[in-house]
């Protein structure tokens, strides 16, 4: 694999890694002062 193409992909990696932290981080914080966000009603459907 070449190592641009390489890059790339751990580029886009750690940008879905970042998002899902962010997301997940969303979700706790929701749940900690009891607004439950429509990120949360999903997770527990």
């Amino acid at each position: 694999m070449n190592a641009e193409l390489e890059y790339t992909v751990m580029k886009n990696h750690a940008e879905e890694l970042r998002k899902a932290a962010a997301e997940h981080r969303r979700a706790r914080e929701a749940r900690k002062t009891g607004r439950r966000s429509v990120f949360a009603k999903f997770l527990s459907s």
